[in-house]
């Protein structure tokens, strides 16, 4: 996908001029024609020349959850508008704060993976060129936006991909490709030495697989910094269940549970490549969840990274074990401040915060607010969940062990308890910043990935960059007011696809 962008300080109006460049077989009147038939509802489209042109309109108000770039509706468009051919063009016109989720919106159009046998014989690739024109002066950074595609887009592939051809040691290949393209050698501590060196989680949920779990770190230490930030992600390749097995229509599909993961390879690879001022630790919790003789059992105890014994009564219950070691890995050998965990972990995330908005829960009120934010200017949505340890937390209460590792009572806030427990590990009243994202449902769109997550990521820690575009989206730091004002405004110019 090629960006490019052009600069425009009047008003749509003036756009008629820009698109009868693009498109020079198109009269003045029959664009004036199509416009007028235009009626977002809250999308709209007209075919132009025997559909090799379509032009779209995005909604022009949106709820205060949605995104003002209506990303959603941008992916939508182009994936059932697009014209065919192998040469194709989008043209956005949007304002300058809508750049950055537009384009990665549009980037989740184009999924990479695909074992079609009519894909492995097409000669002639397909390329798309994706143009803006922003409404505004501009100085947009184009770099910005062809990272964080790539970065959607890799995301996306690796949770399209089935685990015969992304075990973890696939994984631990892609990690080590973005380290090699970074310039950084990522640690990687690997099966046995796992149960050594104390991640009882890691070790516990992977053990019984052909391919050993690891948990592996890409590590970006600028001199300068004042801040060290750990980003960890959920890899499990595949979810059996393990021996509290999956039924057969809830089992396909669990090639999605390493998404926290992918996302996170995705925004390091990008947000380094945009400059990072500060030390960023990407850390992955890769396991397969498999049915074996050596698998975890229910009553198994088993002792993670924190030291705290865990009585497991849900194999199926997993991702917050390698989780918790992997946060606490992030906290006592990263000396992070900021930890933040993404995972596909629960199915009622999708209950509680829908399809479309990943559930957030955090130590920190500040960084609930910032999260939220972050969804709105990247497009990656996002809602809070309830944090109350002292009321939620008695869910996994063991006669034998420190805890158990599923609850109770599975009508009590089960996406906050399963954040709860990776928290517990941490420990309730550690002084750092520590958040946790839920991404199971919004991390594909039916049999699609989206890449969900990139964006997210790049959005929130936006102003430990250089770039001014990931400066502006970013709610945090000096821009925060005025990124404020934007968000609130409900009423949006017409934009077109």
């Amino acid at each position: 996908i090629w960006f490019s962008s052009v600069q425009t300080s009047q008003s749509l109006c003036s756009f008629d001029v820009n698109l009868k460049c693009q498109f020079c077989l198109m009269f003045s009147q029959i664009w004036q024609a199509a416009l007028n038939t235009l009626n977002p509802n809250p999308t709209d489209s007209c075919p132009l020349y025997l559909n090799h042109a379509t032009v779209a309109a995005l909604p022009s108000r949106v709820s205060r959850h949605n995104s003002p770039s209506s990303a959603h509706f941008v992916s939508r468009l182009v994936r059932s508008c697009l014209p065919g051919g192998n040469n194709r063009c989008i043209i956005m016109v949007c304002e300058r704060s809508d750049v950055f989720a537009s384009s990665c919106a549009i980037a989740r159009a184009f999924p990479i993976f695909s074992r079609r046998s009519s894909s492995s014989r097409r000669t002639e690739k397909k390329h798309v060129t994706v143009e803006f024109v922003i409404l505004g002066q501009d100085s947009s950074s184009l770099d910005c936006l062809s990272n964080a595609a790539d970065g959607v887009r890799l995301a996306a592939r690796i949770v399209d991909t089935p685990c015969n051809e992304m075990n973890t040691d696939h994984f631990l290949d892609e990690i080590k490709a973005v380290g090699t393209e970074l310039g950084i050698t990522p640690v990687i501590i690997r099966g046995e030495e796992l149960n050594k060196r104390g991640f009882g989680g890691i070790h516990g949920v992977g053990k019984a697989a052909e391919h050993p779990p690891a948990l592996a770190v890409l590590s970006h230490t600028p001199d300068g910094a004042t801040q060290t930030i750990a980003w960890v992600g959920k890899g499990i390749v595949y979810d059996t269940g393990g021996l509290s097995i999956k039924g057969k229509t809830t089992m396909p599909g669990m090639k999605r549970d390493c998404g926290g993961a992918a996302a996170i390879l995705g925004a390091f690879k990008a947000t380094i490549k945009q400059g990072f001022k500060d030390n960023l630790h990407a850390v992955f919790c890769l396991a397969e969840n498999a049915v074996g003789p050596t698998a975890t059992r229910p009553d198994d105890i088993h002792t993670l990274y924190s030291g705290k014994t865990v009585e497991i009564n849900n194999t199926d219950a997993e991702g917050r074990l390698v989780l918790a070691d992997g946060v606490v890995y992030a906290s006592k050998d990263l000396s992070a401040d900021i930890i933040l965990d993404m995972a596909t972990l629960t199915g009622a995330q999708g209950i509680s915060t829908g399809k479309y908005h990943a559930a957030v829960m955090t130590n920190s009120e500040q960084w609930e607010v910032a999260c939220v934010h972050a969804g709105r200017s990247s497009g990656d949505l996002a809602h809070p969940l309830v944090y109350c340890p002292e009321l939620h937390f008695s869910e996994f209460t063991s006669a034998i062990a420190d805890m158990k590792n599923s609850v109770a009572d599975r009508e009590n806030a089960q996406s906050s308890c399963a954040g709860l427990f990776i928290g517990s590990h941490l420990g309730f009243d550690w002084p750092g910043v520590w958040v946790h994202v839920d991404i199971a449902s919004p991390v594909h769109a039916g049999e699609r990935a989206t890449g969900f997550g990139v964006a997210l990521l790049m959005a929130l820690f936006g102003q430990a960059s250089d770039d001014s575009m990931l400066n502006q989206v970013s709610p945090l730091g000096a821009a925060t007011n005025t990124s404020e004002d934007q968000m609130e405004r409900d009423c949006k110019r017409r934009r077109l696809v």
